[in-house]
């Protein structure tokens, strides 16, 4: 369609701004509103109000060499009545060439009284040049009603996208086919699509501006509505699709519960045995299990994991253990190495750290697939070159570190035509709603519930002045026969830098603060040799505190270790910390973390008070969310997590639960075929390219 206003040099900036279609210039919401509706002429100002101002400019000067100095502009408006308007910018040197006298402009903004020229004035007002040669389709757009705010495209203003959306919305059919099926439709008295549409862009005339602003309005609503309506149809039918694909049927024979209960290390929670009665009840059905177990730090899922490793060795087929980092990848090799070695099964680590020709080895027996029963490694297991004779499950473990992509690849790993079952863990605690968004295309369960002796972890704030302190209480506590942990952040996401700072504190507390301890040191940058020999010598005590980077987040189980020091702590998130928290309290002994910062803004202190106040990691992932925004929570390339347009998972939540109600009911009982075939179609032509993760065939 041919859109006016819009030539090749704005279709560019539109589209870097992901406006490719009129679908999406006309789902591209305003980030605000402004009420220009009160209208007024300079002599009925009222000091106090808010109100739109249809003036010229009588004079614009920079004066007085202290307003220089302050880059402070003036300029006076007249609108033909006794009484003049001044209008003042900080820094509008830059105003001198568009606000010359002479020129019509609206002005918008708070009224206040000047002393100095005895004046009513607005600071920095917004303003809005008014041409003689402004389209007339538009005239009346910008002023004397509620506005739209759009965030700018480039060189294309807001103003710009003002009226290019109005003359789209102009030049479209007043009525239009409704996307949303007819059923959905009647069942919710959803309004008009393009009425909604209409009034999200250009809100009729005493639309409540709190609600606008809240995205609360009724348009605004069917829109949220609709794109996560979509979404979760999508994610239900790609999961039901997933179970009617041919996978394996495992038996739960008496050899497996036995070999179970020789592995168990001690009595699972109640918790720990709800979710591998449902992890059993999948595998034993012969389409594929794609199931999430989601778990507070040290709730007990790897063990989990294990035992869902015994139900498919005991069957005849091999296991893949997927892990993102390399130091994560080595704890679980040792330790599902602890747990099932003596059960006479074969476990080998597969990362980049592998020589050539280990890996080569490995390779060969993975194909052979019948000496090895179960491999862990890193993004080398995806490796096209690797091989599994007989893959059965795929554990996938911190699985919003991954893309659905490299989930998918070690699932095609399987035999032709059978899907190995899929087990994704995650120790990121994670709002159930957002869970069943983020990861729509898995079931869901959740351990609940730490393990006997465990108790919780007390929390505690200083400031770096008090440093001292904190280093007298690691004293007493290693001097009582435990060990710590001190932790320094990424430093401006540069690993190097994180180092660095390890480092220099390494050789600070083993030379002048405890000489007389020893003090071990892990980062990134050292050779996975020189990372295993550092926590093998923690584990075994050999060590008494070990200085680290964020490379211990996860999978460090180490249960003589009582105290956990975070340095900089303003620089974390707040589910960082908690996993960084969760290093400690795994023995019997009581458990202490220490956040030590410098000055806080007002988001680090609240993080900090969540810290102190809660060891629960559901509610600390809600705050985390609500303070950081779920793309940046997650990283939402990485996650799959879309970037919604207009609806906002956190903000909107009870919107996405009837949305994925209605999505279920509707995919599961569809009034007819031909109505679930044509929402297929609108999947497949309207949403493929904004949500790469809704794929249905």
């Amino acid at each position: 369609m041919y859109v006016k206003g819009v030539g090749p040099a704005r279709a560019k900036m539109l589209e870097a701004k992901g406006l490719h279609t009129v679908e999406d210039l006309l789902t591209y919401s305003p980030f605000r509103y402004e009420d220009r509706s009160n209208v007024k002429p300079i002599s009925e100002l009222a000091v106090g109000e808010t109100a739109t101002v249809l003036a010229e400019v009588r004079s614009a000067r920079a004066p007085g060499f202290q307003k220089k100095r302050l880059g402070l502009f003036e300029a006076v408006f007249t609108d033909g009545s006794r009484v003049s308007l001044l209008g003042k910018w900080f820094h509008g040197g830059y105003l001198a060439d568009v606000l010359q006298p002479g020129t019509r402009v609206a002005l918008f903004g708070k009224i206040e009284f000047d002393g100095y020229s005895g004046s009513v004035m607005i600071m920095h007002p917004e303003f809005e040049i008014l041409r003689d040669d402004d389209d007339p389709d538009t005239t009346g757009l910008h002023t004397g009603r509620i506005v739209p705010v759009y965030e700018a495209a480039g060189k294309v203003s807001t103003r710009a996208i003002r009226s290019i959306v109005w003359k789209v919305l102009e030049s479209m059919p007043s009525r239009m086919e409704d996307p949303v099926p007819a059923a959905v439709r009647d069942k919710l008295q959803l309004p008009d699509r393009w009425q909604a549409i209409r009034d999200m862009h250009f809100p009729p005339s005493g639309t409540d501006l709190r609600l606008l602003n809240n995205f609360r309005a009724a348009g605004q609503q069917r829109l949220i509505f609709e794109e996560f309506f979509w979404l979760e149809t999508g994610l239900t039918l790609k999961k039901n699709e997933a179970r009617f694909q041919r996978g394996i049927a495992f038996e739960l024979t008496d050899k497996v519960r036995e070999q179970i209960k020789r592995m168990l290390p001690f009595r699972p929670t109640g918790a720990q045995k709800k979710v591998l009665k449902e992890i059993a009840e999948d595998m034993a059905t012969p389409h594929p299990m794609y199931r999430l177990v989601q778990g507070d730090v040290g709730s007990g899922k790897t063990l989990v994991a294990a035992e869902s490793a015994i139900i498919a060795i005991e069957n005849g087929y091999q296991v893949a253990v997927l892990a993102p980092t390399e130091i994560l990848a080595t704890q679980h090799y040792f330790y599902f190495k602890r747990l099932l070695e003596p059960l006479g099964y074969q476990i080998v680590p597969l990362t980049g750290s592998n020589t050539a020709k280990e890996k080569a080895s490995i390779k060969r027996a993975l194909a052979a697939g019948t000496f090895i029963q179960m491999a862990v490694g890193t993004h080398a297991l995806l490796e096209p070159d690797v091989e599994f004779g007989n893959l059965g499950l795929a554990i996938v473990d911190e699985q919003h570190r991954f893309g659905v992509e490299q989930r998918q690849k070690l699932m095609a790993k399987g035999r032709a035509g059978q899907h190995p079952d899929v087990l994704v863990m995650t120790a990121t605690p994670i709002p159930r709603t957002l869970a069943l968004t983020l990861y729509g295309d898995l079931d869901v369960s959740i351990i609940d519930e730490l393990p006997p002796g465990r108790k919780p972890i007390v929390t505690k704030h200083a400031k770096q002045d008090r440093i001292e302190q904190v280093w007298s209480f690691v004293r007493r506590e290693i001097d009582a026969g435990r060990q710590a942990y001190v932790v320094y952040p990424l430093i401006e996401e540069s690993e190097t830098q994180s180092m660095k700072a390890a480092q220099k504190m390494h050789e600070h507390l083993s030379t002048v603060v405890f000489p007389d301890l020893k003090v071990g040191l892990l980062h990134g940058k050292l050779a996975q040799d020189a990372k295993e020999a550092a926590m093998d010598a923690f584990k075994r005590g050999e060590t008494q505190i070990l200085v680290s980077t964020t490379v211990i987040e996860v999978g460090v189980d180490v249960p003589n270790a009582s105290v956990m020091v975070i340095e900089q702590a303003e620089r974390f998130g707040l589910s960082q910390l908690h996993q960084l928290r969760g290093r400690v309290g795994r023995g019997a002994e009581q458990s202490y973390c220490i956040l030590v910062t410098e000055k806080l803004g007002d988001i680090a202190r609240e993080r900090i008070r969540t810290m102190t106040e809660s060891t629960d990691g559901f509610h600390i992932a809600e705050m985390d969310l609500k303070l950081r925004g779920p793309g940046e929570f997650f990283g939402t390339k990485q996650s799959g997590l879309p970037a919604f347009r207009l609806g906002n998972i956190i903000r909107d939540k009870e919107i996405l639960e009837l949305a994925r109600t209605e999505a279920g009911e509707f995919v599961g009982n569809p009034p007819s075929q031909g109505e679930l075939q044509k929402a297929i179609r609108y999947l497949q032509d309207h949403w493929q390219r904004r949500y790469g993760l809704v794929q249905v065939g």
